[in-house]
């Protein structure tokens, strides 16, 4: 106002009381708490209009400035209830057990500024919720699993992902495979539960306690509504692994010849005619029994190599299943081995899956290699271990036959691979797991010995490695 002063200095204009005056007798013109009069006469002239025009400018920019100054406490005010109503009602939510829940909330205040997380839009006046560090319409805050507003007073978050938790559990939750229930917490508020490291099942610890069955094979534990078949010997099989279990001497004698043409690829030909028989779990544990030589044995065998003479009982004709899927009517006749070699028999469990059959043969059979090639005093971690290596490799040439990928499969594909039709996924998924059984094994002779043998084949090859061990009994 300083240059408005000077216009007006030696005039007969005046200031007085917040409004302008300028003589009397004029035009009244108001605007805010400012006023001013006017007289025609006085602004005749082409000066006294120039003047006018000055002081209603300066009159004009002075009220801008006043209301800028109103507005700017009025909204420094607003903005302070707005802060103040806003940490009164934001109560922070603490996590809640493992799925961390968290507590919205909402309120009324005008907020012309604030926009919607969930629509990008402005939220104005009215209703809206702060969380997750946004905020939001109560429409727009929804659940990422039904994509239904939540209007909970908890919900759970996974990863940046609102849900309720009722759909937070649905989705997260884990379910027990057998019971198909949500898997319980302990004592202590942890969700506990068992799971098979290869088939990634989940189950309820209460089920390796309550008789669910397990097949003995693929060792699944299945849904409660599936079906076993019962062996008389107490075994259950998956309907699975039955369809391709062999299950007498007739059936398995294809295999046989399968796993003699797979050591001959390797220039490993057992030349003596060595019986192969399938029995039940009672007389391959009487057999085992028999032998006088003292070879090391899984807790469960499954397959033997026999040195001594006996007479085992073997099965003659497969079983026939009931309506209460019990095996029924098998034909067992008795055999007398007589000793001609250093090997007078190879016994192996019947009612195995072909895969876990022919592992088991392959095997066996390089028992019988090692004692018809003069392997003499061999340690159980040498032998065992060697043997090992050779179910493996005749596993990797059945799963993965013309790869290359091992020293048999490409010597023994015509022998695997041609002979036999696609195999489905559930037989390529059993031999993988039959595969990871002995890769996994925890034993010093059956882990530990396959591991030392596996490493030394890779590295010096299957003959270097067996012309290794006859000379020092140990691997390279």
């Amino acid at each position: 106002m300083g240059w408005l002063k000077r216009i007006f200095k030696g005039s007969s204009h005046k200031i007085s009381h917040g409004k302008y005056h300028i003589s009397s007798g004029g035009d009244e013109v108001s605007d805010g708490s400012f006023s001013f009069f006017i007289n025609s006469e006085s602004f005749s002239d082409p000066e006294n209009e120039d003047i006018a025009q000055a002081i209603a400018l300066s009159l004009s920019e002075e009220q801008k400035k006043a209301k800028a100054i109103d507005n700017s406490a009025s909204s420094d005010d607003d903005e302070q209830l707005a802060i103040a109503l806003q940490e009164s009602l934001n109560v922070k939510s603490p996590p809640h057990e493992s799925e961390n829940t968290y507590q919205p909330f909402s309120y009324l205040f005008p907020s012309d500024y604030r926009v919607c997380a969930g629509c990008n839009a402005e939220i104005g006046r009215g209703r809206f919720l702060g969380c997750m560090g946004a905020t939001w319409h109560p429409e727009c805050f929804c659940c990422r699993g039904c994509n239904q507003p939540i209007s909970d007073y908890e919900f759970s978050m996974f990863g940046n992902y609102p849900y309720h938790k009722s759909c937070y559990k649905e989705q997260y939750h884990p379910k027990c495979d057998v019971c198909k229930h949500f898997i319980p917490t302990n004592y202590t508020g942890l969700i506990e539960y068992r799971a098979h490291p290869f088939w990634h099942q989940k189950y309820c610890p209460s089920h390796e306690l309550d008789g669910t069955p397990r097949c003995y094979s693929c060792e699944r534990m299945e849904p409660r509504d599936t079906n076993y078949v019962s062996l008389d010997d107490g075994r259950k099989l998956c309907l699975e692994c039955l369809n391709s279990a062999i299950m007498d001497n007739s059936e398995c004698q294809p295999l046989f010849l399968d796993i003699q043409e797979f050591y001959e690829g390797l220039n490993m030909k057992v030349t003596q005619q060595i019986p192969l028989l399938l029995v039940e779990r009672q007389a391959l544990n009487e057999a085992m029994e028999g032998e006088k030589t003292g070879h090391h044995h899984l807790p469960e065998t499954r397959g033997l190599c026999l040195s001594e003479e006996q007479t085992v009982s073997t099965i003659l004709r497969r079983p026939r299943i009931d309506s209460g899927n019990r095996a029924m009517d098998m034909i067992i006749e008795p055999y007398r081995l007589t000793r001609v070699c250093e090997v007078t028999a190879i016994l192996i469990l019947y009612g195995l899956p072909r895969f876990l059959t022919g592992s088991i043969l392959a095997h066996e059979m390089m028992h019988a290699w090692l004692r018809l090639n003069g392997y003499r005093n061999l340690s159980q971690e040498v032998e065992e271990g060697i043997c090992q290596v050779l179910a493996h490799m005749w596993l990797d040439s059945e799963v993965v036959a013309g790869s290359g990928s091992n020293v048999a499969s490409s010597s023994s594909s015509s022998a695997s691979g041609s002979k036999k039709g696609p195999r489905s996924e559930f037989d390529r998924k059993l031999g993988d797991f039959f595969r990871h059984q002995i890769e996994s094994d925890a034993s010093s002779a059956y882990g530990d010995g396959f591991r030392a043998g596996n490493q030394a084949v890779h590295q010096y090859g299957l003959r270097r490695t067996l012309d290794h061990i006859k000379l020092t009994g140990m691997f390279p």
